[in-house]
């Protein structure tokens, strides 16, 4: 066996995390006897079914999972979490974290000294090239390393947590898996300001995240983010929002209060007032209502450097249909798609199409999408939704509507898709059988090249079948998603689309 088949192998029998897992119990358990204790393990392992179910911390229990009460009064540590790139949240968190005593957590530096100790994975290289082009890592990576830094320092008092979350998404997730923030401070900024403070800190740090097209693309997805993360925090009252234009000493007492009066109603501030040199207190009235202003405060507050980086996207869009055409491999959707586009005018849209195109260029990011397929890994959904988004744009002003095929793969996406362009107005699901869709898979493959074996199509029905489930259900709630029977002619089933379209129109 060479060594890129042991690796395969490993990687296939998901060994890595079967590892990690074993010594992340055996750090928090410190049994007397080890071996003992890792037989027990694997005996789990088994009952489990496999190494497939085992998560990072199946092995720890359940005592050691629960983070520890703040100061031994409240159910759960105290969590400050602040936004915004090149707003001086990295600066006031730290402020605050001397201030309380709190732990100080940088999710960027965790992100880079992982990247740095593991420069030869070619799992962190890949995260490396996608940081550096300025979009976000991998969700699930970014928390994995969240919790095994929190499982460090089990005895802190309380966790200052800068440059998390980036998106609800995220929120969701720390949410589900670790707890829920007791407060969540944003700090609001022109991007004037932003802009200067990022390129100024590239010129003092030269950090690889902070050149200017990286800089560019987190400035738009920070303003393509932020009014939901606020909102959504805003719903469960845990967020205070601060003008952070202003000198950092008035932005810092400003937040010291707030921790202040939402962490430790019934104590004292660790300090006076005059310890910590400020005029005053931001009256309530004058904090800035992120949930409903941030969306209004024009150009000088949203556009990246001083222009409309989407080109007027959005405004043409609402003139558009968009559709998500959902069915398997097989239903016909390909062939019904091309029928809808000569009725309607519609732009038709294919997510494996706008791959391979990418694939055949030699940019940046097809040996990102290359890599990541290599890898055996999904391509990053920011990567979809930007192959989605520029080849709408190239569209817009002369299409009636987007017909976009084989997108959402997963709930995530076409919860991103609804953030960052706005919820479909129709979806549709092709509903067929696995036994029509088996028969119309062998008859396509004698006349073209394709997985043609029992095996490889019932692989692929499975594939479909087990991520579309969950798609279906979320738009079922959300939207007008339509079934239609795909079992009929192609005219019939034909018949069926138009009847649903028209619906919309």
């Amino acid at each position: 066996m060479n060594t890129n088949d042991a690796k395969e192998y490993l990687a296939r029998r998901e060994i890595p995390l079967l590892f990690e897992s074993l010594l992340n119990g055996l750090m928090c358990s410190k049994p007397e006897d080890p071996v003992e204790y890792l037989e027990n393990c694997l005996q789990k392992v088994k009952e489990l079914g496999g190494c497939d179910k085992v998560k990072w911390d199946t092995f720890v229990s359940q005592e050691k999972k629960t983070l520890p009460p703040l100061n031994g009064g409240q159910s759960r540590r105290s969590f400050l979490r602040s936004g915004g790139p090149g707003s001086g949240k990295g600066t006031q968190s730290l402020k605050i974290a001397e201030r309380y005593g709190f732990q100080y957590i940088s999710v960027g530096e965790l992100l880079r000294k992982k990247i740095h100790s593991a420069s030869s994975n070619r799992k962190w290289s890949l995260i490396a090239k996608i940081i550096t082009t300025g979009e976000l890592a991998p969700q699930e990576t970014t928390i994995t390393e969240i919790k095994q830094r929190l499982m460090q320092i089990p005895d802190e008092e309380g966790i200052v947590i800068d440059g998390f979350p980036r998106d609800v998404a995220q929120a969701l997730s720390f949410e589900d898996q670790i707890c829920t923030p007791d407060l969540v401070v944003f700090l609001a900024c022109t991007n004037q300001r932003l802009k200067e403070r990022l390129l100024k800190r590239a010129e003092q740090q030269g950090r690889p995240d902070d050149n200017l097209k990286a800089t560019q693309r987190r400035l738009m997805n920070f303003k393509q983010n932020a009014a939901p993360l606020v909102k959504y925090f805003q719903e469960k009252g845990l967020i205070m929002t601060f003008d952070a234009d202003r000198n950092e000493d008035e932005v810092f007492y400003d937040i010291s209060m707030a921790v202040d009066s939402k962490l430790f109603p019934n104590k004292e501030a660790a300090a006076s007032s005059g310890d910590l040199d400020s005029p005053m207190m931001l009256d309530s009235g004058e904090i800035i209502d992120t949930g409903s202003d941030y969306e209004d405060q024009g150009d000088d507050q949203l556009n990246v450097f001083g222009e409309d980086p989407t080109g007027g996207f959005m405004e043409d869009l609402r003139k558009c249909k968009i559709i998500f055409m959902i069915g398997g491999p097989g239903s016909g959707k390909g062939t019904q798609c091309a029928k809808l586009v000569e009725k309607y005018g519609f732009t038709h849209l294919s997510t494996g199409e706008l791959l391979r195109h990418e694939l055949s260029s030699d940019s940046e990011r097809s040996k990102l999408i290359r890599d990541t397929m290599e890898r055996g890994d999904l391509v990053p959904s920011g990567i979809l939704l930007e192959l989605l988004r520029e080849a709408m744009a190239a569209s817009l002003g002369h299409t009636t509507g987007f017909l976009i095929d084989g997108y959402p793969l997963e709930v995530k996406q076409g919860e991103e898709f609804g953030r960052r362009i706005g919820d479909p107005h129709l979806v549709i699901c092709m509903d067929c059988s696995a036994d029509t869709m088996t028969n119309r898979l062998r008859q396509r493959s004698q006349s073209s090249p394709g997985p043609s074996s029992t095996a490889a199509v019932a692989k692929r029905l499975e594939a479909y079948h087990r991520a579309s489930i969950p798609v279906i259900a979320y738009y079922e709630t959300k939207t007008r998603l339509q079934k239609i029977n795909a079992e009929g002619t192609p005219e019939e089933v034909f018949l069926q689309l138009c009847t649903a379209i028209d619906s919309i129109f």
